[in-house]
């Protein structure tokens, strides 16, 4: 028998016995050692989780970088790689860590990065270099995973907020595609009658 087993058995014996609490070295001594001992393995695990790595890196290139606001200048493409861009965010929200409040937040966020890239004549575009939605969703990804409690009783007190708010945007959406398509005839008429 190893020396570490025997001091193992011995402790478990003395506990019994007295009912004291007997530290045993490298070995979470109570119930709150044992709690934080899991609370960070289950931590590193998602960390190292491909999703939420994947999610760093979009943080990291969309944000960070820029890129969410150069492709805006592509009409329409920017728009539709901001909502690819948080699909990742909606997976791990959703799957992973099994938070409805915390999927509705990032819709919210996401759909709100749309909505204002969508402004036209580059305008959207400069509002996407402050807006930053990939940081606001990996921050409140993170609070989740650290167990950070003020984030999480933010997030789940503003979940029917972000429900409401989830259904406006995507009727300010719709109603932003219909504005830009009727106004973009509109242009061609004029165009192609100043042409003829």
């Amino acid at each position: 028998m190893l020396h570490s087993d025997f001091c193992r058995i011995f402790a478990a014996v003395m506990n019994r016995r007295t009912g004291s609490v007997i530290d045993i070295p490298g070995q979470p001594s109570s119930s709150h050692d044992k709690r934080s001992a899991k609370r960070d393995l289950q931590r590193q695990r998602l960390m190292e989780n491909k999703v939420y790595q994947t999610m760093e890196g979009l943080t990291r290139y969309m944000d960070r970088y820029y890129l969410d606001a150069l492709i805006g200048i592509i009409p329409g493409w920017g728009d539709a790689i901001a909502v690819v861009s948080a699909v990742p965010f909606v997976y791990f929200a959703l799957r992973v860590i099994k938070s409805i409040p915390l999927t509705l937040a990032i819709l919210n966020n996401t759909l709100r990065d749309v909505l204002l890239g969508m402004i036209p004549f580059f305008v959207g575009d400069i509002i996407d270099i402050f807006h930053r939605a990939n940081t606001k969703n990996m921050a409140m990804v993170k609070g989740f995973v650290d167990g950070d409690e003020s984030i999480i009783r933010e997030v789940r007190q503003r979940a029917w907020q972000s429900a409401v708010i989830l259904v406006v945007l995507l009727m300010l959406i719709a109603l932003m595609i219909w504005v830009l398509i009727t106004f973009g005839s509109y242009l061609y008429r004029i165009i192609t009658n100043a042409i003829l």
